[in-house]
């Protein structure tokens, strides 16, 4: 009897596998397509803003008065009356033109107590060793109009630490600040664009401005890769919904 006992086999962790629903590749498959139409959409759209950007850095026509709440498209031409603020300029420091480092002189144009302030870009300074010459940002008094094109804060692609240091005199000097950084620094709220300078405005310092060269063409490009991905995947889909059809 033992024998007999011993003689049997016992599957102890054996357990039958599921096999996976057969709808699942499909939902998967279908929310892929989704997806890569998605990205392909925004593409288009990119590309679409960086053609209306570079119309508008192509237009010659003359430049729009601004005024507080009116829309703006990047790269337009505008001209500002009001009093440049000058002692609360801020100075970017680490741009890079042409291989050197420099600074951008940022400075507020004031347009009354209850308007956002408007910042210009005043162009580019390039580093010296013995220090930046606070000298080279003064301005001259009373009301001025300013002609240059709508613009932003250069951004990075990476930033380490804060923008801008805490306990600084002016000028302030920041590191790829962000718009929401230089109102706290100021006190005052700013408006949603800054004014990149005419090139032949006086008091200004080295400006050529342009588009990124990453022009609507290669977002085009991009979007009928994601288009052709999903049309792609979308077609094995259904051949191989069609041929478990036929199968069955």
């Amino acid at each position: 009897m033992g024998h007999a006992e011993s003689s049997k086999h016992y599957n102890v962790n054996s357990k039958s596998k599921k096999p996976l629903p057969a709808w699942l590749p499909l939902v998967v498959g279908l929310s892929l397509v989704i997806q890569f139409a998605g990205l392909g959409a925004w593409q288009i759209s990119r590309g679409l803003e960086k053609r209306a950007t570079q119309f508008a850095y192509q237009d010659e026509t003359s430049f729009r008065a601004w005024r507080d709440g009116m829309e703006v498209r990047s790269f337009q031409r505008l001209k500002v009356t009001g009093v440049y603020d000058d002692a609360h300029q801020i100075v970017l420091d680490n741009i890079i033109i042409n291989s050197r480092y420099g600074h951008y002189v940022i400075t507020p144009l004031e347009m009354g107590a209850d308007t956002p302030l408007l910042l210009v870009n005043r162009g580019w300074l390039e580093r010296v060793s013995d220090g930046f010459d606070i000298d080279r940002l003064v301005l001259p008094d009373g009301e001025i109009t300013i002609r240059g094109r709508a613009g932003s804060l250069p951004k990075a692609g990476y930033k380490m630490g804060d923008a801008i240091a805490t306990k600084q005199q002016w000028p302030m000097h920041a590191v790829y600040p962000s718009g929401e950084e230089v109102s706290g620094a100021l006190g005052r709220d700013i408006q949603p664009f800054v004014l990149l300078m005419e090139h032949d405005e006086s008091n200004g310092f080295l400006r050529h401005w342009v588009p990124s060269e990453f022009g609507p063409g290669k977002h085009f490009g991009y979007a009928l890769q994601w288009f052709a991905m999903g049309a792609v995947l979308l077609a094995l889909l259904v051949w191989n919904y069609h041929k478990k059809r036929f199968n069955t």
